[in-house]
C-alpha cells in the first residue's frame, strides 16, 4: 500500500534508537524526508547512514536534548534550515525512572515535566501553523499503555504521559478541520533497550533472575512475545499517511492483546 506521503517532510523525536529510530526508518521507507533527532551522534549518523542507503527517502539529522532549555529554538532552527518545513511530527521521549507514587516529589515532577510534556506540546504548537497553511498534517504522539492501565512502579510515567492523553485530544478537535490528524500510539512490550532496562530494574528490585522476569512477562501478554520495533514503527507511518486521513483524536495500542481494558 502507498501510504501517499512520500516527498512529505518528518520530524521524528528521540530517533537516536529504539521506537523512534524505527518510526524514522518507516516513513523514509515510504518516501519522507526525516530528520532525527536525539543526544548521540554517532547512532543518529549511522541511522540516516542506513536509511539513506536503503530507503527511497532521505534522512538527516540534528543533535539535540529533550531536556535542554533551548531544545525547541534549536529544533525549529533545524527543521527550517534541513527540511524547510514539517508535514509530519513524531513526538516521543525517554522514559523516566521507575519507582512508586511515595516516591515522587515536586523535583521529579517538574524536572521529567520539562523532558517529556512542555517541549512536546511547545514543538508542536510551533508546527501547527505551517501545517494549517498547507491544509495537511500529521501529528503521532508515542506514549505508554501505562495511559489505559497504569503499570506498576512507573508512577511517574503513568502521570506525566497521561498529561499528554487530555492535550492530544483537545488538540485534535482544534485542528481537524484543518486537514491535521492527532492520534497517540500506545507501546505495549516492544522489545527496545527502555524495556531491558525496565525488566533488569524489575529484576534488581524484587530479587529475581532476569529469566525469570521475562518469562513472568511472557505469560501476560496474550501473543506470547515481545513486539517488533518494525511491527510498531508501521502503524506509526500509518497514521501518517493519507489513508488515515479520517482517523484522529485516538488512543491506538500496540501491545500484543497485553492491556486488560477495553
Amino acid at each position: 500500500m502507498d501510504f501517499g506521503i512520500a516527498d512529505k517532510k518528518a520530524v521524528v523525536l528521540a530517533s537516536s534508537r529504539g521506537l523512534g529510530a524505527g518510526i524514522a526508518e518507516a516513513l523514509a521507507r515510504e518516501g519522507a524526508h526525516v530528520l532525527l533527532c536525539g543526544r548521540t551522534e554517532d547512532r543518529l549518523a549511522t541511522n540516516c547512514k542506513v536509511i539513506n542507503e536503503t530507503t527511497p527517502g532521505k534522512a538527516d539529522y540534528v543533535v539535540a536534548d529533550i531536556a535542554a532549555e533551548s531544545f525547541v529554538e534549536d529544533l525549529l532552527s533545524a527543521i527550517k534550515a534541513k527540511l524547510g518545513g514539517a508535514d509530519i511530527l513524531v513526538n516521543n521521549s525517554g522514559g523516566p525512572t521507575p519507582g512508586t507514587v511515595a516516591e515522587m516529589n515536586p523535583e521529579k515532577l517538574d524536572g521529567f515535566f520539562r523532558s517529556m510534556v512542555a517541549p512536546i506540546i511547545t514543538l508542536t504548537n510551533a508546527l501547527v501553523p505551517q501545517m494549517k497553511e498547507k491544509g495537511w498534517g500529521r501529528i503521532v504522539t508515542v506514549a505508554s499503555s501505562g495511559v489505559v492501565e497504569p503499570i506498576p512502579n512507573l508512577a511517574l510515567s503513568n502521570t506525566l504521559r497521561s498529561a499528554l492523553v487530555g492535550w492530544n485530544k483537545t488538540l485534535s478537535s482544534e485542528v481537524a478541520s484543518s486537514g491535521i490528524t492527532a492520534n497517540m500510539l500506545l507501546p505495549g512490550r516492544i522489545h527496545t533497550d527502555r524495556i531491558d532496562e525496565l525488566d533488569h530494574a524489575n529484576a534488581e528490585r524484587s530479587g529475581r533472575s532476569l529469566a525469570e522476569v521475562r518469562k513472568a512477562t511472557l505469560s501476560t501478554i496474550p501473543a506470547g512475545r515481545l513486539g517488533r520495533v518494525e511491527e510498531f514503527a508501521s502503524i506509526a507511518a500509518f497514521l501518517c499517511s493519507r489513508q488515515a486521513s479520517y482517523l484522529t483524536g485516538s488512543l491506538i495500542r500496540c501491545d500484543g492483546g497485553a492491556t486488560h481494558a477495553i
